[in-house]
């Protein structure tokens, strides 16, 4: 358990970007808050900032999902998945995790929460094998943009989008990725920045399509 008064409280904004899902963020936000340190979801100088450094960090890139299928490699504590599929009850989530005991809280999560749009699948994005393949694929922190496209862009169906979260060194990493980006075929491909008006900080989006 942890002490509610260490939790940031909840930001008006936070009203404004889930709508009438908000109970469900709350509800998430509270779980992870409870459990997250204990079952090393989160490190313990983050509930301070857990809804401004990670939910409403994640919330923020709902806009740029289309109806569909969208996967979240490494989804880990369920950011971004999880908040996007309470954000996005329109779009069918496919949350992909190596490690058992983050899969378990990600079911936990979706099943306590009734995310009917949400799939938790156990595997490393480089060994998985979907079939359709996806309309977008997401990623938090997950590794360097020249890694971590050999390990989404195979995910991705011709058409589709690679919507990554990434640090402020965004520009950078796309253009250290240079070869990388040629040889998967990625087009389009531009850095967003969302939340300037409206979040205390920033989210940075990679976001490509796939030729």
């Amino acid at each position: 358990m942890t002490d509610d008064v260490l939790v940031e409280p909840e930001p008006s904004v936070a009203a404004e970007l889930f709508g009438d899902r908000i109970d469900l963020a709350r509800r998430f936000t509270h779980n992870l808050a409870v459990h997250g340190e204990e079952l090393g979801l989160i490190g313990p100088l983050e509930l301070p900032r857990l809804w401004t450094r990670h939910i409403l960090n994640s919330a923020i890139i709902a806009p740029l999902l289309r109806p569909g299928r969208v996967g979240d490699i490494g989804s880990g504590a369920g950011l971004p998945g999880l908040v996007l599929a309470i954000a996005r009850p329109d779009v069918d989530f496919v949350l992909i995790e190596p490690m058992e005991r983050r899969v378990a809280w990600l079911q936990s999560q979706a099943d306590e929460l009734g995310l009917v749009n949400v799939a938790v699948l156990r595997g490393r994005a480089e060994e998985v094998r979907l079939s359709p393949l996806l309309d977008q694929v997401t990623a938090r922190a997950v590794s360097a943009l020249r890694t971590l496209i050999p390990l989404t862009a195979p995910l991705v169906k011709t058409g589709g989008q690679l919507v990554l979260m990434k640090g402020a060194g965004a520009a950078a990493e796309v253009e250290a990725a240079a070869k990388v980006i040629r040889k998967f075929h990625l087009t389009d491909v531009e850095v967003l920045v969302l939340g300037e008006n409206t979040l205390s900080e920033v989210t940075r989006v990679v976001r490509a399509t796939v030729d």
